[in-house]
């Protein structure tokens, strides 16, 4: 099985950032584990420029920390704030690239941030979150009960994440958070398996997955039994895009509570699902995606349906024509290497091989600069039309059988 690593940064602060911006939008949408945003600075421009807050939780985003100190290191000097009630500490008037890094120690516990650079404009939010050593006990406890048959379910906190990522295909990653409400262990009934669409390119599984999880080809596994609580599984996959739009059609084998959908958005994109409720764009670490929830739960086995349209692209019609041109030589050179070639007609033979190999590079170079927006566009038409004729003619002298030697002197095929 192969696993990779994170998706990229803008994808982190897509998953992350995105989501909690959402939240006004519909309440049923849970926050990321807290976990995972432990240290990360996040600009924002809600805060005045060069401010710092810093939210200190034990556990999750639900037990803040209060009256807590809190370190900021600021080059050689450290500020230090106790935390609100709302487990806040903030830091403000910081000299613009200062380099920083927040510390606060939990019952014995060192949590350190990222260092980062003090913010010319606008100010930085963090969390930093301390162990709940007290759930992790009970959760451990109960992990090691005897594994019963039971249900899953794919939790709140799940995400579909969609990039376009420039070359004719989408980026597609499931984010699941598959929850065992039980006490113990449980064993679904059925194999918690499921295939990625079959169009789908390398299937993998990311780092940060459980082990439990394997990819092989299209197919996605989670082994049994699952603890109680959540089992995190990232499964990542390209997806060919041939015109404007891209379809994802996905089935689970379990019950997915609340549909959450991201997708980056790039040129005038733009995303559909008779089972989305509701969407909107939001900015993000300088980039724009659409965020959108849906309209209830999701039975095991009906397919979730994605719909992204109005994607650019670039036209086939340049690539069919260098193919068939290119076809066109492959026959003609064959077709040409079983005649005979007298020997009075050799040399010309000879120079119009070449100019025909130099025309077909010119084609070649004048679509690909085409496709690329590279040199005089509005020249395109006309050069293409020229380079086209000029084969034309060359096809036509080494074609033909009965073509008679040029006379000395004669003007034969301008070069």
């Amino acid at each position: 099985m192969g696993r990779k690593g994170a998706p990229a940064a803008t994808l982190v602060f897509c998953i992350l950032g995105v989501f909690g911006g959402l939240a006004h939008v519909s309440a049923q949408l849970a926050m990321p584990d807290a976990r995972q945003m432990s240290g990360i600075p996040r600009p924002v421009d809600d805060l005045p420029a060069g401010t710092v807050s810093v939210r200190l939780v034990r556990g999750d985003l639900s037990n803040n920390i209060v009256n807590h100190p809190v370190e900021l290191h600021v080059g050689g000097n450290v500020n230090v704030v106790r935390t609100d009630e709302a487990g806040r500490a903030q830091f403000s008037g910081l000299p613009p690239g200062a380099a920083l890094k927040a510390v606060a120690v939990v019952d014995g516990e060192r949590l350190e941030s990222q260092e980062f650079p003090a913010p010319a404009g606008g100010g930085v939010r963090m969390l930093l979150v301390a162990t709940d050593k007290e759930k992790e006990a009970r959760t451990a406890a109960a992990a090691s009960a005897p594994a019963t048959t039971g249900q899953v379910t794919i939790g709140g906190e799940s995400r579909f994440v969609v990039e376009p990522d420039g070359e004719e295909r989408v980026r597609v990653y499931y984010i699941l958070d598959i929850v065992n409400t039980a006490q113990a262990p449980v064993n679904p009934s059925t194999p918690f398996t499921f295939d990625t669409p079959a169009a789908a390119l390398g299937t993998t599984i990311m780092d940060g997955s459980s082990p439990q999880a394997t990819a092989n080809g299209t197919r996605v596994r989670v082994a049994g039994p699952f603890p109680p609580g959540s089992t995190l599984v990232q499964a990542a996959y390209a997806l060919p895009v041939s015109g404007a739009s891209v379809e994802i059609s996905q089935a689970f084998p379990a019950t997915l509570e609340h549909l959450a959908v991201v997708v980056k958005k790039v040129g005038e994109a733009r995303l559909s699902s008779p089972q989305l409720a509701r969407q909107q764009d939001m900015p993000a670490n300088g980039e724009l995606y659409i965020a959108a929830t849906g309209t209830g739960a999701i039975p095991a086995g009906q397919p979730v349906v994605l719909r992204v349209t109005d994607l650019p692209h670039h036209s086939a019609v340049p690539r069919w024509i260098a193919l068939s041109i290119a076809m066109g030589i492959v026959v003609a050179g064959a077709w040409a290497a079983r005649r005979p070639d007298p020997d009075q007609r050799g040399g010309e033979r000879k120079r119009l091989i070449a100019r025909r190999e130099k025309l077909f590079q010119d084609l070649i170079r004048l679509e690909s600069d085409r496709r690329r927006g590279r040199g005089d566009q509005s020249r395109y038409a006309a050069r293409r039309e020229e380079l086209v004729s000029a084969l034309e003619h060359i096809y036509g002298a080494l074609d033909s059988d009965d073509t008679p030697p040029q006379p000395a002197g004669g003007a034969g095929l301008a070069a």
